[in-house]
């Protein structure tokens, strides 16, 4: 006599035991595995890009030589900078050159220091700033030019004790002013 096997209550146990060992797994996967502890070694990179991104849209972008970086990534100097870009509503806006740039990647703010040239991109008026301190603040979208800064534009130089450039009125606001230029109509 020939017993019939139950083959559809094997596959319900079969099923069920799979599901069971497959959550369980689940739930304890990489329970083993110890986390990578943080480093406390700079990362020390040569020549490259930085980029300052936004949610939608870039902020600046910086080509350097040397930079070196926090281990998590959130702060560094970057020296030799050549080539930078600082972006007004997603269009590149003003170019910037530095000896060295301190950059805080969280609030895209940075700090250029050392010898320090600023041009407007595409003006017709070919304006130039040379100064030695420039900070940007993305929060208020403000360039700052404390230290005395010279702006020439047309051959002529004019010296100028701050500038702030505004990047959402798109406006230069100029400190004192020294020296002579000639204004044509």
């Amino acid at each position: 006599m020939r017993r019939k096997i139950p083959w559809k209550w094997i596959a319900w146990i079969a099923g069920g035991a799979l599901a069971i060992y497959l959550t369980v797994g689940i739930i304890l996967a990489g329970r083993d595995t110890p986390p990578i502890p943080p480093s406390s070694q700079m990362v020390d990179l040569r020549g490259g890009q930085v980029h300052g991104n936004r949610i939608t849209n870039k902020a600046w972008s910086f080509d350097y030589d040397h930079a070196q970086f926090s281990p998590d990534g959130t702060t560094g100097t970057v020296d030799g900078v050549r080539n930078g870009v600082v972006f007004r509503k997603g269009k590149k806006y003003l170019r910037i050159s530095a000896e060295h740039i301190s950059v805080n990647l969280q609030s895209l703010d940075f700090t250029a220091i050392g010898k320090v040239h600023v041009e407007r991109i595409n003006d017709p008026e070919k304006r130039s700033f040379d100064t030695d301190l420039v900070v940007w603040a993305n929060g208020s979208k403000l360039l700052h030019m404390d230290h005395p800064s010279y702006i020439h534009t047309s051959g002529q130089t004019m010296r100028l004790d701050g500038v702030t450039i505004d990047f959402d009125s798109d406006t230069v606001h100029i400190a004192k002013l020294g020296g002579n230029v000639d204004i044509k109509k």
